[in-house]
């Protein structure tokens, strides 16, 4: 299946109103935009982009699946990075990406307000993943992030119907534990890490559902 036919498979299970507002997304500030507008979900549900459209509202994991699904649109490859943080810390958060003239930004949907759009002005997906590391911390203003994957290319889910079913997010899901991971940080750096400060949480938090929270798991956190 190519890349073109998984769009058309998304835009021929819309309804005239839903089609008019994807064909609005001209741009990824626009698809942030689109992100921006809708509730996050704290629901234990995936949702396919068709339904996110549907219902107005996603969580992470369906922000970056509807945004890869509206990147493609414009001409990116559907692709995705998992961030992953210390185990028992933190939920981890994915990122639909795009690359312009070579330098890499993203799309996100999160309950904190930091970890949302990247302007495409980053060299690497290191570069573009550490952007996030600050703002990347828990309910305890632990800093979590410890390492990410390797872009999943969504375009092999096609067959599963990802765009419009929710078991075809579901089974993307499921493969994102098994995809390559990349360290960010030596044990010597997470020993020096400092807590974030009250007005970095404060300002992180802006918006959030307390309901989608994660809550860190009593063990250590490395």
């Amino acid at each position: 299946m190519s890349a073109h036919r998984g769009t058309d498979t998304l835009e021929e299970h819309l309804e005239p109103g839903q089609r008019e507002l994807l064909a609005s997304l001209v741009s990824p500030a626009a698809i942030q935009a689109f992100l921006d507008s809708i509730p996050y979900s704290a629901e234990d549900i995936n949702r396919c982009p068709v339904r996110v459209l549907q219902d107005r509202k996603a969580h992470c994991l369906d922000g970056a699946l509807f945004a890869a699904a509206a990147l493609r649109r414009l001409g990116h490859p559907p692709l995705v990075v998992d961030m992953l943080p210390a185990p028992g810390a933190d939920d981890d958060h994915v990122l639909a990406i795009y690359r312009r003239d070579g330098l890499w930004g993203a799309v996100a949907k999160s309950n904190f307000a930091g970890l949302r759009f990247r302007e495409a002005i980053h060299r690497n997906l290191r570069e573009l993943v550490l952007s996030y590391f600050e703002d990347f911390f828990n309910v305890e203003g632990l800093k979590t992030l410890r390492a990410y994957t390797v872009p999943l290319n969504l375009a092999p889910f096609d067959r599963q119907g990802w765009v419009w079913r929710d078991d075809g997010a579901t089974a993307i899901e499921k493969r994102l534990p098994l995809v390559r991971r990349v360290p960010l940080l030596t044990p010597d750096m997470v020993s020096h890490l400092s807590p974030a400060d009250a007005r970095s949480m404060e300002a992180g938090m802006i918006g959030t559902d307390y309901a989608g929270l994660y809550k860190p798991k009593q063990e250590e956190i490395r």
